[in-house]
């Protein structure tokens, strides 16, 4: 078999007792690496250590991996412009959260005869948006509905790992305060004197 140290140095190709042996002394564990090869390839390493940082590297990877999810938002053709600014402000949370957002205008009964009002709409929120994301589908008929899907400029891990930093140092500010806190009113505590 060929052999790979505990520092990724080639040791070359050696026997299975001599690579054991080679294992035994140094404390470590022989594992097959490749078993397909020809050779077959085996490492010098400790296995409990490996399994360890490989099930914290995919905890990690969980715990930062973000899934974009579709918020929808319905607007009706004539919407009142509070209600309309009601609808804008879920808009604008939702791309901020790094989610993606369903622009939905429903038409019930004229309505369907003018999509003009429908695009006119969806147009306007898009130029709204501003920065915060993208037209990702153009307002498309739908049936009684028409529908456009808006992409947020930063990605959702993005917005997270910002969420988290934020936390962390708000409560280190917190801890700090109430540690300064203790020792003002450590330094303030009457003597007793005899």
């Amino acid at each position: 078999m060929r052999l790979v140290g505990p520092g990724g140095e080639q040791v070359g190709v050696v026997r299975v007792e001599d690579a054991l042996r080679l294992a035994e002394e140094a404390g470590l564990d022989l594992v097959e690496v490749a078993p397909d090869a020809r050779p077959p390839v085996c490492k010098l390493m400790d296995y409990g250590k490996f399994k360890y940082e490989s099930a914290m590297k995919a905890r990690d990877a969980r715990r930062n991996q973000a899934n974009t999810q579709l918020k929808e938002v319905q607007f009706r053709p004539k919407i009142d412009q509070h209600d309309y600014a009601t609808k804008m402000g879920h808009v604008e949370r939702f791309l901020k959260g790094g989610d993606k957002v369903k622009c939905v205008v429903r038409f019930r009964g004229r309505e369907q005869s003018r999509p003009e009002l429908g695009i006119r709409l969806l147009q306007r929120v898009a130029e709204e948006i501003g920065d915060l994301g993208t037209v990702e589908s153009h307002p498309r008929q739908d049936g009684r509905q028409m529908v456009m899907v808006l992409a947020p400029t930063r990605k959702k891990a993005e917005v997270k790992s910002d969420q988290r930093r934020r936390r962390e140092e708000a409560r280190a500010s917190r801890r700090a305060e109430k540690n300064a806190a203790k020792a003002a009113s450590g330094a303030e505590a009457p003597s007793t004197e005899a």
